[in-house]
């Protein structure tokens, strides 16, 4: 009973992933009848591969491709949201995701025969380099209202997404641009997709320094009195957030909202201890990204929608959801301090504000430091 009680969340998602995930394998055009599969493959005039096959080939790819997708995009939110103590920053409110996509534009307009791992070396330059720009901007004028924040990084991210256009304009790169702004898994196939498997690498280390994450989270203050090297590990944190989200990039596209809508929906059930959120933030976003691949494949069924337009309708709701939410939560009286002594430490974001339910309590509202 205590172990359900404990991990109930965690074992429900994780059954939840299992059953998609099986059904997923057989939801396509071609049929997974094995005796029709067969016989088809074995006529002479029909190349159609059997169930196997189709499975090996396509099919399970596809769906390694949307869980490490979907984890690695959640557990970057997280980490960059729990680093900078605003609630709305994520790698498409941060800039970036419009930073690796520049990167991997850049990289295939001077080497154009580069490889897969190349065009993610070039993708995890810019997002680590744009994410780094926006953090510092943010640092330095103190942006305070939580709203602002995210606003700030979506115009930063549009003024990167116009040099990129204007790239690709210049040098008729259309089709290529295309392929990054609208993400979907239908050209994920056997041979052309591993680089995402750069995602569980990146996890481990994630879970490593939950606890080291948590701290720098307090501020610089609390975390050198504690024994952490705050910009060491703020750096550490925001290098594997960029790194997530460059190895999904380079392979799926862009895909919106995951990093942002999916660490507030568990957070605000479970709290803000990375150490027990990391495990069900990852296996909600696989879930989430399942689930949203899952109706873009049987709404118009044989056709497919781009899972980025229906992760971006149901995304753009519930993010509105989100603001409202936030925005009734109760705050303090000017000039009242909560919790500890690491209320005397700005954020990475610069946000004084409180971060929502089962938050570390510890900030000084509405007065000065």
């Amino acid at each position: 009973m205590k172990f359900w009680t404990n991990y109930h969340l965690t074992i429900i998602l994780a059954v939840s992933l299992l059953v998609l995930g099986g059904a997923s394998l057989f939801v396509g055009v071609l049929d997974l009848n094995p005796s029709a599969a067969g016989s088809a493959a074995g006529s002479a005039e029909n190349s159609v591969p059997s169930a196997l096959e189709l499975i090996l080939i396509s099919r399970l790819p596809r769906l390694l491709a949307i869980v490490m997708t979907g984890m690695g995009l959640a557990v970057a939110g997280l980490m960059m949201q729990s680093l900078c103590r605003n609630k709305f920053v994520s790698p498409s409110t941060a800039a970036t995701i419009q930073s690796a996509q520049l990167g991997v534009l850049l990289a295939l307009l001077f080497w154009p025969s580069s490889s897969l791992m190349e065009r993610a070396l070039g993708a995890f330059a810019f997002a680590l380099l744009g994410t780094w720009i926006f953090i510092l901007f943010i640092q330095k004028v103190q942006v305070r209202d939580l709203i602002l924040v995210p606003l700030v990084g979506i115009m930063f991210g549009n003024i990167i997404g116009g040099i990129t256009n204007f790239l690709a304009f210049k040098f008729e790169m259309n089709q290529a641009l295309a392929s990054l702004t609208v993400g979907h898994f239908s050209t994920i196939i056997r041979g052309h997709y591993e680089i995402v498997f750069l995602v569980l690498p990146l996890l481990a280390l994630s879970f490593f320094f939950a606890q080291h994450f948590n701290i720098v989270g307090l501020g610089s203050g609390l975390a050198h009195s504690l024994g952490v090297n705050y910009q060491l590990f703020l750096f550490l944190g925001l290098t594997l957030a960029a790194m997530l989200t460059a190895s999904i990039v380079v392979v799926v596209g862009t895909i919106s909202y995951i990093g942002l809508i999916v660490p507030n929906l568990v957070t605000m059930y479970q709290g803000d201890n990375l150490k027990h959120t990391l495990l069900n933030t990852a296996l909600a976003g696989a879930l989430f990204v399942l689930c949203c691949d899952l109706i873009g494949r049987v709404i118009i069924f044989p056709y497919e929608v781009p899972i980025e337009l229906i992760i971006g309708c149901l995304g753009s709701l519930i993010f509105i959801a989100l603001i409202f939410y936030r925005l009734r939560q109760p705050k303090a009286p000017k000039g009242h301090v909560v919790g500890t002594m690491a209320a005397l430490q700005p954020s990475c974001a610069g946000s004084l504000q409180p971060s929502g339910a089962g938050s570390i309590k510890g900030r000084v509202v509405g007065g000065e430091s």
